[in-house]
């Protein structure tokens, strides 16, 4: 049987987490662009269960919301009250109707290392060995605190987990540990919970005791070895949450230089699980790529972006800027400086320069935008030069309005473009105006007030003033040239 016809997939997610600390329910709290819990789910869906169910409880409504969101085909079930781990699982069998056919594979909500790779290990060897459970462990370099695997010498087969506090100085020094991520055979696991006492220190239903009562029914119990002991690393608090974002961080960029990226500073990078790349994509230090943002083949970005839901297009460069929401087109150039607010669209090989904000605008092939401009609500053609300090008004108080600039413009620096306006192709406009009317194709717009010199101001009224002695003497040269 392989990994692919595991039954379900049971994740445990109801714990409060008092130890985070925060409003927000602990399997909420994100790393790498998921939810904790949504990166077990993540790696849960990777083995194709015919159901997935996550055990809420705390912040129910919230966990139950973004699971929707997420993973729509994902089933919830609800733990009134947090009565122990085994309780959770049997919570978790209701909506399968109390006991399934097959491997059930049960993992916490709050271990986003978990890879399914490693999921996919653990149902292949339950499978392969025909257990009743299956144990996934780890080696530890220091297994304090955690509770030890002890195993049969001759089968392998596991004995007893005793805790750490339990444990004699000869079962302390092993460093397999237990994970508490299992695989059980369905039908003997809702068999089981239904023998759980809860005679213990909590008065708790825990589904390691399910291991012991399976044992002494002369069932195997048996192991599987992560290959990275990080990977079922629980989050408790929030200095765990920063070592398992530093963790994720490193594996991930080490995919994406395996792939063919150039990462100049893989330290101080940092990447969702979200993001894509195509080889010969370049980082440079400093850089945050988030959400669905994706670099194609020799894009280059950075220093210091921050680019969320972007697109950067082959051979583009994206210099210190921050984009959301936005497509870089091929060959193009962005910043340093440049803020891409959603609904950008730069065309092939066009240009935002130093200081240009950009919002919901359309940018042709071409295109130029240098320097200090505010580009709002706007469509603008192919080869055109918007000049510097450029502001298109879009908002008149109440509502966004539109500019159309067409092809093969040429606008002059400091215009203001009062939208609704449209500039027909190759039209120019003046520096210094304020376009407030359409410009038919191929027209000059001049749109400002008539300059004026008043001779002697300075002298008048600033008297005895740097400025006055200035022009006096300047006045003076001047007179004596003449």
């Amino acid at each position: 049987m392989s990994a692919t016809s595991t039954a379900a997939v049971i994740v445990l997610a109801a714990g409060e987490g008092t130890r985070m600390k925060s409003r927000t329910p602990k399997v909420l709290h994100e790393i790498c662009g998921r939810t904790l819990v949504g990166h077990v789910v993540t790696a849960a869906r990777e083995l194709a269960p015919r159901e997935l169910v996550v055990v809420v409880g705390h912040g129910r409504e919230q966990v139950g919301a973004h699971l929707a969101e997420v993973d729509p085909a994902a089933r919830t079930a609800v733990q009134e009250e947090q009565n122990g781990t085994g309780h959770a699982v049997r919570m978790g069998l209701e909506p399968l109707g109390g006991a399934v056919d097959g491997t059930v594979i049960v993992v916490c909500g709050d271990t986003p290392l978990l890879t399914g790779a490693t999921l996919r290990q653990l149902a292949e060897t339950h499978q392969a060995d025909g257990n009743a459970v299956t144990v996934l462990t780890a080696e530890m370099p220091d297994a304090t605190g955690y509770g030890r695997i002890v195993r049969d010498e001759a089968s392998g087969a596991v004995t007893a987990i005793v805790e750490h506090k339990d444990a004699s100085e000869s079962q302390r020094a092993i460093r397999e540990i237990n994970s508490g991520v299992f695989a059980f055979d369905g039908r003997l696991l809702a068999d089981a919970l239904g023998k759980v006492r809860t005679d213990n220190s909590q008065g708790e239903e825990y589904l390691t005791d399910v291991l012991g009562i399976l044992r002494e029914a002369g069932h195997r119990v048996g192991a599987s070895v992560a290959a990275d002991h990080r990977e079922i690393a629980g989050i408790n608090n929030r200095v765990q949450l920063a070592e398992a974002r530093r963790v994720l961080n490193e594996r991930l960029l080490t995919e994406a230089m395996m792939a063919g990226v150039t990462v100049v500073d893989p330290a101080s990078t940092f990447v969702d699980a979200t993001v894509t790349f195509e080889p010969d994509a370049l980082i440079h230090p400093g850089t945050q790529l988030l959400g669905a943002t994706h670099l194609a083949a020799g894009a280059e970005v950075g220093p210091n972006c921050r680019l969320t839901d972007t697109k950067v297009g082959a051979d583009a460069r994206v210099d210190n800027a921050v984009a959301y929401d936005s497509e870089v087109g091929e060959g193009a150039s962005v910043g340093p400086f440049a803020y891409l607010r959603p609904g950008t669209r730069l065309g092939v090989k066009a240009k935002l320069g130093t200081y240009v904000e950009t919002k919901n605008a359309v940018i042709g092939e071409g295109t130029k935008i240098p320097h200090l401009s505010y580009v709002g609500d706007a469509t603008i053609g192919e080869y055109t030069n918007i000049g510097a300090a450029s502001v298109f008004v879009n908002y008149d108080g109440e509502a966004k309005h539109h500019t159309t600039i067409g092809s093969h413009c040429k606008t002059g620096s400091d215009n203001m473009f009062v939208a609704p306006v449209t500039v027909g192709d190759g039209a120019y406009t003046a520096a210094g105006s304020v376009i407030t009317k359409d410009v038919p194709a191929g027209s000059l717009a001049v749109a400002r007030g008539q300059q004026r010199n008043i001779e002697g101001w300075v002298a008048r009224k600033r008297p005895g003033s740097a400025a006055a002695k200035a022009a006096e003497a300047a006045s003076g040269e001047s007179g004596g040239e003449s």
